[in-house]
């Protein structure tokens, strides 16, 4: 099929996409030539959608805008799951339904902003979303190509997705405090080492699970680029982690755990791998057991300290 003409009204109504087998050299992580090349194969059979950035400044041809904040909650746990029936309605909107191949797109600018695509990613996994893919280094990598992108703004219509959730990659916080009392789980802290040392924190309180181990999620980029799959295992292994247990990856609000998810379950290839979406927003908050806690008056010292670095 041919991609999307450049020259479509200014906003195209995508008609419901049609179920097509897993598109041939499709992958989780695909780079812009390769997606590429399956737009010019499949067209508008593969549903593109982006996710943080400025949309309406320029896009890839016939992809949608669905913000980050659609997929997530807001404060004080931004990282609680939004509900079955919101979720439902927002892949619904993009005439998405789970035999549609998903492509999300985040903006590009840095490691952490992939945190957003791969946090849709496994919203859109879990909720029965067969064939996903995420664009390495985003927007931009695509526009370094030298891609085409357009301003016009595309619209679908939409799809009978039926609203299904999966919590074959998830993790409760009870079900965290379970494992971590019996240590029946490996439990990974994505966040960079000053909040798993208990000397930085944001949303939650200082510390990090009783029993963690901390694997940053920046440790799988090559600058804004994630790795591929032989060099997640090595990195993985370099870190002490093997896999063959129940894994469970965590950061403030599941945002940086998504990428450490995303690198493991879906490109390392490791079995069980799932994400502790509410990660220590909820689990610090209700006084859980912690590692690397500053007593009360180191807490009072930092918080202290924290604040008048922000007058700075």
């Amino acid at each position: 099929m041919k991609r999307l003409a450049l020259t479509a009204a200014l906003v195209t109504t995508l008609s419901p996409l049609s179920a097509i087998a897993t598109p041939e050299g499709w992958s989780p992580l695909l780079e812009p030539a390769q997606l590429n090349a399956l737009l010019e194969e499949y067209g508008e059979d593969i549903r593109v959608v982006q996710i943080t950035g400025e949309y309406t400044e320029g896009h890839i041809p016939g992809s949608g805008w669905s913000p980050y904040a659609s997929w997530r909650s807001d404060m004080p746990n931004p990282g609680a799951l939004r509900d079955l029936g919101h979720l439902t309605t927002v892949v619904q909107e993009l005439g998405i339904d789970t035999d549609t191949p998903t492509v999300v797109v985040h903006a590009g600018r840095d490691a952490t902003d992939m945190g957003a695509a791969a946090r849709v990613y496994w919203t859109l996994r879990s909720m029965g979303i067969e064939d996903l893919a995420l664009l390495n280094g985003g927007l931009t990598a695509w526009q370094e190509a030298g891609l085409p992108v357009s301003t016009e703004e595309a619209s679908f219509f939409p799809s009978d997705y039926q609203g299904e959730w999966h919590d074959d990659w998830r993790a409760t916080t009870d079900e965290v405090l379970e494992m971590a009392e019996t240590g029946s789980a490996t439990l990974l802290d994505a966040r960079p080492e000053g909040f798993f040392e208990g000397l930085t924190w944001s949303v939650a309180s200082p510390g990090t699970i009783q029993g963690a181990d901390n694997l940053e999620y920046s440790d799988f980029f090559d600058g804004t680029r994630m790795v591929g799959a032989e060099d997640i295992r090595r990195i993985a292994a370099e870190d002490g982690f093997t896999g063959g247990t129940t894994t469970v990856s965590f950061c403030n609000t599941g945002h940086w755990a998504a990428i450490n998810w995303f690198a493991l379950s879906e490109l390392g290839g490791y079995e069980d791998v799932r994400l502790y979406a509410e990660s220590m927003a909820e689990y610090a908050d209700g006084e859980h057991p912690l590692d690397h806690a500053p007593n009360r008056l180191q807490y009072l010292w930092r918080s202290t300290t924290n604040w008048v670095s922000e007058l700075f």
